[in-house]
């Protein structure tokens, strides 16, 4: 049985339990996210061939103190970076290097930024100069997919509606959903309660309430689901080297359905 909790009574660490927040919490996560969506909107003109995803990282991390912000990855659990960056076949938290981007790969670009100590969570794909036919689809499959997903989220629905939103429109586009991974609560938290898979059937799971507010950010292969997580403890790669992408908002749920903190007219809806 889930629990629910006033935020501003709730301890400062995960319980288990979900949030349920205020419109001043509301107000900073947009100020938060706000600023997450910027920094990744100056990205897009960045990102050329030859750019390395550590050339990327610094431009995140300057970006951070030119605003007064933290990134939340930076030593968190012993990660090194201010992003996460990951490329090709990479699924997510790809490890920032020196080696150049190659015309034709397709990358994530993965930040959070701590506001006032508000979370705001977002990633988003670059294509690096011209990329294949089934790259290019496929980060448009994946931004469709986190579309149904924040139009499944509306207050009486379930985080499983979410996931069979997102899982039913990838699969019929022959690809698939990532299972090892998924959203989470975030606010003052980074990663906390509730999780939000990709995958799903409808009405299970958490019943959405206004004031909740969490990530989603589906990861979709153009191949088989399975990944893998390498030595460094971080990186996971999909088994098959099929190409992997991600898209993710912070949302927020409200009396009639809910707000994206990490909005960006960048990231143009899918037709």
């Amino acid at each position: 049985m889930v629990e629910f909790i006033d935020a501003d009574v709730a301890p400062a660490r995960n319980t288990g339990q979900v949030r349920i927040y205020g419109q001043d919490a509301f107000a900073a996560m947009h100020a938060a996210g706000a600023l997450t969506a910027r920094c990744l909107d100056e990205l897009e003109d960045f990102i050329v061939p030859g750019t390395t995803t550590e050339a990327i990282d610094e431009y995140v991390m300057a970006f951070a103190e030119k605003h007064d912000v933290i990134p939340a990855t930076l030593y968190y659990r012993g990660f090194r970076k201010a992003s996460c960056t990951s490329v090709n076949h990479v699924v997510c938290h790809g490890i920032p290097v020196p080696k150049p981007l190659k015309e034709g790969d397709v990358l994530n670009v993965d930040v959070t930024f701590i506001l006032d100590g508000w979370h705001g969570d977002s990633s988003r794909m670059y294509r690096v100069g011209q990329v294949r036919r089934a790259a290019d689809r496929l980060l448009k499959v994946t931004l469709k997919a986190l579309e149904l997903g924040v139009a499944a989220a509306r207050p009486g629905s379930t985080t499983g509606d979410i996931g069979h939103a997102i899982q039913t429109y990838v699969e019929g586009e022959r690809c698939s959903v990532v299972r090892e991974f998924c959203g989470h609560g975030v606010g003052r938290i980074f990663h906390d309660m509730p999780n939000i898979l990709h995958y799903g059937r409808p009405g299970d799971g958490v019943r959405l309430q206004p004031g909740m507010i969490f990530t989603i950010e589906p990861m979709v292969n153009l191949g088989r689901p399975h990944v893998k997580v390498l030595s460094d403890g971080w990186t996971a790669v999909t088994r098959d080297r099929s190409l992997s992408a991600q898209y993710e908002h912070t949302v927020g749920i409200t009396e009639d359905g809910c707000e994206i903190f990490t909005f960006s007219p960048h990231m143009l809806p899918v037709d």
